[in-house]
């Protein structure tokens, strides 16, 4: 019986094994197992493709970046391109012709009394002493409107103006003359004695004292005012005077009043009588209402005095920006200088020099400068600036010469 259920067992076994081989089920079992498996590894890789990897992230992170550079790289590019044209476009420069016969020039010399000659005093004093490479016979002014007439009839070469001034006479001269510097920036003050002056507004019903008709100050002033919402000689009455020196005299004298002073004048005032009080920075109050900077004077030339010579206008430029340099980095030197010359008194200069602003822009700095404040002064008052804003024409630039030298 034993013997039996063995055989038994082992024709069953046989007969298992011969199924498993002949049917295939089995292993059609076996290979669907894997093929399953692919179809959910396929899945999860699917799934997982949505989220990118730490790596592709970097990737793309730093693909960004380099987007990015590029690109600011050629915004740059195509800011400095157009910089370069802004200098190489004024056709009244392409006719000077590249010589390496520069000579020594004399020239006839416009300035006004305060900042615009104070940055000159070293090189009128080297010219003197035959110190520079151009010799400058310079005529110093108290008012803007005797200048006119040298620099209109063209007897006058180069002239210190108030910034407005120089776009009336590049209108007035048809193009004949062109700005080449900027050389003072603000040095308007509110000044009073006995009246509290703390914001434009206090201005309201009161008068005020001031020089510049017709120039920077008054310009500058009226637009002030109107953009505190006053208006000039109906909220605020205006009395003009003829010079700086002479509205500084009446303040000096005076129990009472509000002017518009220029340094050094605030300074020459004070020491005056002192009562007077600084209250309100025009610079600061332009700002407020500005996006530009606020200008007060710049240096015009002749364009034939340039083009008969432009290596040692060229020359000159930088004689002024060393002029500049040394007074504002010698104040006591710098002031008996001043004093000297009789722009305004030693002691005064000694106090009011740092507070003067002397600077020297150039090129695209100028222009810039220059063009943006003129736009607003037009936007406020066409007549300021002579009718229009003066184009490209209107300027030097020291491009050209670097480049032909």
């Amino acid at each position: 019986m034993n013997i039996k259920r063995k055989i038994s067992g082992i024709l069953t076994l046989a007969m298992l094994l011969s199924l498993t081989a002949c049917d295939g089920n089995p292993t059609a079992e076996n290979t669907a197992i894997p093929t399953e498996s692919a179809g959910v590894t396929d899945t999860v890789q699917a799934d997982s493709s949505d989220e990118p990897s730490a790596e592709e992230s970097a990737k793309a992170e730093e693909q960004q970046r380099q987007e990015a550079e590029k690109e600011e790289q050629e915004r740059q590019k195509a800011e400095q391109e157009q910089q370069a044209a802004a200098r190489e476009t004024a056709e009244w420069q392409k006719d000077l012709i590249a010589t390496s016969n520069t000579f020594p020039e004399e020239y006839s010399f416009a300035s006004l009394k305060g900042p615009t000659t104070m940055g000159m005093v070293k090189m009128m004093s080297d010219s003197e002493k035959g110190e520079t490479f151009n010799k400058y016979n310079v005529s110093i002014y108290g008012a803007a409107d005797e200048i006119v007439a040298g620099v209109v009839s063209g007897s006058t070469d180069i002239a210190n103006v108030p910034a407005n001034l120089a776009a009336v006479l590049y209108n007035k001269t048809e193009g004949n003359i062109c700005v080449c510097d900027v050389n003072t920036l603000g040095v308007l003050y509110i000044v009073a004695i006995n009246e509290e002056i703390n914001s434009i507004e206090d201005l309201r019903g009161k008068t005020v004292y001031s020089t510049g008709k017709g120039t920077t100050p008054e310009y500058v002033l009226n637009y002030i005012l109107r953009q505190n919402g006053l208006e000039p000689q109906t909220d605020v009455t205006i009395e003009y005077k003829t010079e700086a020196s002479e509205c500084a005299a009446v303040m000096a004298e005076s129990e009472s009043g509000i002017a518009v002073l220029p340094q050094p004048y605030v300074t020459a005032a004070m020491k005056q009588n002192d009562a007077i009080q600084i209250w309100l920075s025009l610079t600061d109050e332009w700002n407020k209402v500005s996006d530009t900077p606020l200008i007060t004077g710049v240096t015009i030339a002749q364009k034939k005095a340039v083009s008969r010579n432009w290596g040692a206008f060229h020359i000159f430029l930088d004689e002024y920006a060393a002029s500049v340099d040394y007074v504002n980095a010698n104040n006591d030197e710098a002031a008996a200088l001043i004093g000297g010359y009789d722009i305004i008194a030693e002691p005064v200069a000694k106090v009011a020099l740092p507070l003067c602003n002397i600077t020297l822009l150039r090129d695209d700095e100028m222009i810039n400068a220059v063009n943006g404040y003129w736009n607003v002064l037009f936007e406020a008052d066409p007549t300021a600036v002579g009718g229009t804003v003066p184009d490209r024409e209107a300027f030097y630039t020291s491009a050209f010469a670097d480049g032909n030298e």
